[in-house]
């Protein structure tokens, strides 16, 4: 074991004030903090900072204006740009002067539907330059769903773009922003567009204003300093999926998350001033949030911004490729991203004709990285690659190997080792800890450290949930174990909540939207294996006596949910089956439906009210197979 890591591990659990309060340093402060964490006010109480400040304004006072701040490198669109920390200052500003004249100010909230273009860059830090707290909805995300975002967090102001581009697909956002809107009970004083090359989006006066025609109005504007923040003020809401149907608002704040990220990129990745990193990720997620606008301009680095996908973009080599045009020395994408690549190009042939560059190492996170994918790729590129696992509730990683202070100890199947600042238990049903080797729940003990969240925006009551199972403990709702050498392993949901992709979605939404449609006596919906997207959400169906025949259920069912959810839900698999498996209880045996849609043995259990009903749903699903084969 790492001797800088067990140290760094070792004080910060033993004493996290003097830790921490070292690690807020790296963050530049008008008011330094007056405690290092008070129960009420929580991390750096009394502290004042501005992040947009932290990741711009500082840097080019120190003479770094000329450096490389984010390259914005599109495959779909032919296009690449660098932008100077300068540039990226200037433009931010421009950004921020527009939102002014709008009204928008500190305390207001700004909703962004984006695609990966660097004025959503721009908006986010220019909101944060402002005071003003930014919520990004994914760019596609369904109608009803972002309406549900626009209610909760009631938005002085919607920014979006004319449409997105998805691999070939061109999909246009103003109608979808337009039918939110007439869902949603807020009203939206203003909507931006900015206008794409590859579509052009209708607007609507007075409420839609073009985003090019609005910075030239503001283009005399004065560009507005950087607003004082509180430690604890709200940086940004992020939605997360909520396992009644109804999304849950992770606020941040300004102070821990700075210090959390900056002592992240230096620790962990390895990554200060004037290197290049990459997340291949979308700002729509966690990870976009943390990894590609925040983190790396804190520290000085150089961020990229990708508009593209892993294969068709325009084939498999397109991150490589990337990564060598950048000078990219730490990459972070999903296991979804390399499995997509590996069944396209199994035997790495564009790895091995463009190579890495300078790439020095490569994380994966968003859901469990399979063994098989981590030592394929660790074959073929040469390199260390790195699981890590973390949560929109946490903000950044929890479980790593942490590169950059020398621990390069690794199992297949395992996210790692605790960060600094991450006190795990796995606990049984009783509250205790289980022995060594034993699945239990995982849980992180209270506090949690700088930069996870401390409240849900509107929902504190939700929030409290959290704590409720495990008194003192933060209930992550996975389960797993530490084996005999301290490595902790997360092996799956303890809820509804799966995994598809990266992108966390809930089953038991996906039920309530399915049990709602015409014929449909009984559903369950469950997350089975994948070999590319890790988990996909599979639904078994009980028809009412009557209902339409089974195809014409199951397209039914299918479109339902994409159009509900949108088609990041990714349901492309329903079954009608005559029963669901119970117990004399009445609960449904999900855990078996699982065993049963991934084709593995299994005991029927002696609680089950009907033995003969895994048979007969087992003979539906083969009837199902064979007629896809022919």
């Amino acid at each position: 074991m790492s001797d800088s890591y067990r140290q760094a591990w070792d004080a910060s659990v033993r004493d996290p004030e003097a830790f921490w309060g070292a690690a807020a340093r790296a963050i530049d402060w008008f008011v330094p903090p007056e405690r290092v964490h008070g129960a009420d006010e929580g991390w750096f109480g009394g502290g004042v900072l501005n992040t947009a400040h932290n990741c711009l304004d500082r840097h080019v006072a120190a003479g770094r204006g000329d450096a490389a701040a984010l390259i914005y490198d599109s495959p779909v669109t032919g296009q690449r740009r660098e932008y100077s920390y300068s540039e990226l200052l200037a433009e931010t500003g421009r950004v921020a002067a527009m939102l002014r004249r709008l009204g928008v100010a500190k305390g207001d909230r700004v909703v962004l539907y984006m695609p990966m273009i660097p004025q959503t860059v721009f908006a986010m830090l220019a909101c944060a330059r402002i005071g003003a707290v930014h919520s990004v909805v994914f760019g596609g995300f369904a109608p009803l769903e972002l309406a549900k975002r626009i209610d909760d967090a009631a938005p002085r102001v919607l920014l979006t773009a004319s449409c997105g581009i998805e691999g070939s697909r061109v999909i246009a956002y103003k109608p979808m922003v337009d039918e939110a809107l007439a869902l949603a009970d807020h009203p939206v004083e203003r909507v931006v567009v900015f206008q794409r090359d590859a579509l052009q989006a209708g607007l609507t006066a007075p409420r839609d204003l073009d985003w090019a025609e609005l910075g030239a109005e503001s283009a005399a504007d004065p560009l507005p300093a950087p607003e004082p923040m509180a430690a604890n003020d709200p940086l940004y809401i992020l939605y997360t999926s909520g396992t009644t149907g109804t999304p849950k608002g992770v606020v941040r704040e300004h102070g821990g998350h700075a210090v959390a990220l900056a002592w992240s990129m230096a620790n962990i990745y390895g990554i200060g001033a004037g290197d290049r990193f990459w997340a291949a990720s979308d700002v729509g997620w966690v990870v976009g949030h943390s990894y590609i606008v925040y983190a790396p301009l804190l520290v000085g680095a150089t961020t990229i911004l990708f508009e593209g996908k892993p294969v068709g973009t325009p084939d498999p080599g397109t991150f490589w490729r990337t990564i060598a045009a950048n000078q990219v020395k730490i990459f972070f994408t999903a296991p979804t991203a390399i499995r997509a690549i590996r069944k396209e190009d199994p035997d790495a042939a564009f790895l091995a004709q463009t190579g890495t560059g300078g790439l020095r190492a490569i994380f994966l996170a968003g859901e469990r990285a399979d063994p098989d994918t981590i030592a394929w790729l660790e074959e073929k590129s040469g390199l260390p690659v790195i699981d890590h696992w973390w949560q929109t509730e946490l903000g950044w990683p929890a479980i790593a190997t942490c590169f950059a202070l020398g621990d390069l100890r690794r199992k297949r199947g395992s996210a790692g080792f605790p960060v600094p600042g991450y006190a795990f238990e796995v606990l049984g049903e009783d509250g205790r800890p289980v022995p060594t080797g034993a699945s239990g729940s995982v849980t992180i003990k209270a506090p949690l450290p700088p930069g996870a969240f401390r409240t849900l925006w509107n929902n504190q009551a939700g929030f409290d949930r959290n704590f409720e199972s495990f008194p003192g403990h933060y209930e992550t709702g996975d389960a797993g174990h530490f084996d005999a050498e301290g490595f902790l392993h997360i092996m799956g949901r303890t809820d509804d909540i799966i995994n598809v992709a990266g992108h966390r979605l809930s089953t038991g939404q996906m039920e309530e939207i399915v049990a709602q449609q015409d014929g449909i006596a009984e559903c369950a919906v469950i997350g089975a294996d994948d070999a590319v997207k890790g988990m996909i959400p599979v639904a078994f169906v009980v028809p009412r006596a009557g209902a339409a025949d089974a195809d014409t259920l199951v397209r039914q069912v299918i479109a339902a949910v994409r159009a509900e959810l949108g088609a990041v839900a990714a349901l492309k698999t329903a079954h009608v089956v005559p029963q669901l498996p119970k117990t004399r209880s009445g609960k449904i045996l999900r855990n078996l439906l699982r065993k049963l849609a991934n084709g593995e043995p299994f005991a029927t259990p002696a609680t089950i009210e009907d033995p003969a009903v895994p048979g007969l749903i087992a003979a539906a699903l083969q009837k199902a197979h064979d007629s896809e084969r022919v």
